[in-house]
């Protein structure tokens, strides 16, 4: 188990669409601001326009660096149709060391 001294995180969005959200990964990941995607369903429960709303969603949870994170939300600000999208990004406090290594080799830039 590796400690994140470089910096490793999970960043979250959510979509109502399932494609919407598959593809918004796929473009993520062949964009490498990520090393892979999860993508699944939810129930969110959030105040909105006023009231309480409660709806399906689908999360998707981005493997990356801490360096890509405003490259990231901007990449996803742009191509989200929510106005106010959710990105949260939560660092990853340790993992397993080869992991670790393949996120960073996976995000690496030319």
């Amino acid at each position: 188990m590796a400690t994140n001294s470089g910096g490793f995180l999970v960043v979250t969005t959510t979509h109502d669409d399932e494609e919407k959200a598959r593809a918004l990964a796929a473009d993520v990941v062949r964009a490498r601001l990520a090393a892979c995607a999860q993508v699944y369903r939810i129930r969110s429960v959030y105040w909105w326009d006023g009231e309480v709303q409660d709806a399906a969603e689908w999360r998707t949870d981005f493997k990356t660096r801490a360096e890509l994170l405003e490259e990231l939300t901007e990449f996803v600000g742009e191509r989200h149709d929510y106005d106010t999208p959710e990105v949260v990004a939560v660092p990853v406090v340790a993992g397993s060391a080869a992991y670790l290594e393949w996120v960073r080799a996976e995000t690496a830039r030319p």
